[in-house]
């Protein structure tokens, strides 16, 4: 546990520190908007986020990892799917989360993609430290899956593969299939906070959507 409070410590301080420096003011506004836009081509080119192999050399400083969670919700398929594959209905159910920055939104051979930039605000000893999470979203509505690749700092890479099964009594499972990307010294603690992060979220948008309130 004092390691992985270590590890949280590093990997928030180098954020707060990356995050002060490369974050617009007012991230808030279509001027902010417009330069997020530009962070994410540039996250895209340089880290090719998107390229789930081949995994990190031995000896690069860099390591993968990868974890599976699974959530039954009492609803039909095709609601949950549409629910649960809308990253806007993700806002508000994890508490950093505050918005969705949409790039672009198109489709080609019945699959939706979807570039956009999510806005965390991350309390760290008494400052909210502003993480900006790139990402491409692909929808498959057709086979009820969808995959989402992401970047944040500090240079940590997700691949995620979301995949929607129908259960007995109109109900509908849900399995993330998580893979990590990030330095070695960071690996243990991205995993365990992502995957927890990824919990969350599930459980809430569990309670959202069997409520009505979505």
């Amino acid at each position: 546990m004092k390691l992985l409070r270590l590890l949280a410590a590093q990997l928030f301080a180098a954020t707060f520190v990356l995050a002060t420096l490369s974050s617009p003011a007012h991230a808030d506004t279509p001027e902010g908007d417009a330069q997020l836009a530009l962070e994410w081509q540039t996250a895209w080119d340089t880290y090719k986020f998107y390229d789930s192999t081949p995994p990190p050399r031995p000896g690069s400083g860099r390591s993968r990892a990868k974890s599976s969670i699974s959530i039954t919700i009492n609803a039909p398929i095709e609601r949950v799917f549409s629910l649960y594959s809308n990253i806007n209905n993700h806002v508000g159910m994890h508490s950093f989360l505050k918005r969705v920055v949409t790039h672009k939104d198109w489709y080609r051979n019945r699959t939706r993609y979807i570039n956009f930039t999510a806005v965390e605000e991350i309390p760290y000893e008494g400052a909210i430290v502003v993480s900006n999470t790139h990402a491409q979203q692909r929808i498959n509505r057709d086979k009820f899956f969808y995959e989402t690749d992401t970047w944040s700092l500090p240079n940590v890479v997700t691949h995620q593969k979301i995949v929607f099964e129908k259960r007995p009594g109109g109900k509908t499972e849900v399995t993330e299939n998580l893979t990590f990307d990030a330095d070695t010294s960071l690996i243990d603690f991205v995993v365990a906070n992502g995957t927890a992060s990824h919990e969350v979220n599930q459980t809430a948008l569990k309670q959202a959507i069997e409520s009505g309130e979505l």
